[in-house]
């Protein structure tokens, strides 16, 4: 008999340890919930509409030498470099109409990452003013590092050789990513042919695309004018070459249609 008691005695204490274990994994799952509810929901609630988004990215890739010096069998450049020009459209289409939310108070760029860096070269990021977009000329001015900032106008005229972008999301932000020094104190000896100042230069120093090939990734950080705030982070592969055609063939432009969504975040 004491025996048999023993034996339901250790089952009912076993059941109630079972029975303890569930409510406390029941009770976990529960705060794991609720927790994800408390952070989840707020952000959800934010964000429930598109407000921004990044609608293309216009990509003008072409190449040129900062100082060449000839003679009547030989032709030496200096600083030879290639650029992109980029464009990136913003726009709100879930809006018919501008108001206070989808529009421009502040705009920055931060958070500049190389992913990866070309094995030749220096590269670096400025902004280009849009009169100047594809034009072969080196940006010395307005780097952008650790973070830049855009003025913003309401105007119905501004200097769009300046960093400035119209609230009501009127023209793209235009940058110009550089990779100087691809070659320097390089003579071509050949001069049979007429040099052309464009990406067929690159072949003719004998410039492997895979040797200049980058990727980078940059935020960029909205407040409308509800003083909501909103990010978003870009990712580029600079446009070297395409299954149709190449930089070595002259200039190559491309763009990219995969939209980059902001989500508020204050």
């Amino acid at each position: 008999m004491d025996k048999k008691k023993k034996i339901l005695t250790v089952i009912v204490f076993l059941l109630f340890i079972l029975v303890l274990v569930l409510a406390l994994l029941l009770f976990q799952k529960y705060v794991i919930k609720s927790n994800f509810e408390r952070d989840i929901l707020p952000f959800a609630n934010k964000n429930d509409k598109t407000v921004f988004q990044v609608d293309k990215i216009v990509m003008f890739s072409n190449c040129d030498a900062k100082n060449k010096t000839g003679s009547a069998t030989n032709f030496t450049i200096e600083n030879l470099y290639q650029f992109t020009d980029l464009a990136i459209f913003i726009n709100s289409s879930s809006f018919e109409e501008k108001n206070l939310k989808n529009t421009f108070k502040k705009v920055s760029i931060q958070n500049l990452q190389y992913i990866n860096k070309p094995e030749l070269g220096e590269t670096k990021l400025h902004f280009k003013g849009l009169p100047q977009f594809a034009k072969s000329n080196l940006v010395t001015e307005n780097e952008i590092q650790d973070s830049f900032d855009f003025t913003v106008t309401a105007e119905n005229e501004a200097n769009l050789d300046s960093p400035i972008l119209y609230n009501n999301l009127a023209n793209p932000i235009t940058l110009s990513y550089s990779n100087q020094n691809i070659k320097s104190d390089f003579t071509i000896t050949d001069t049979s042919t007429p040099i052309t100042y464009d990406g067929s230069l690159l072949k003719r120093c004998n410039v492997d695309l895979a040797s200049i090939s980058c990727k980078l990734s940059f935020d960029i950080y909205i407040t409308n004018n509800l003083d909501e705030e909103y990010k978003t982070t870009v990712f580029l592969a600079i446009p070297l070459e395409t299954q149709e055609e190449s930089i070595y063939d002259g200039t190559l432009t491309v763009t990219q249609t995969n939209p980059f969504i902001f989500y508020r975040y204050q």
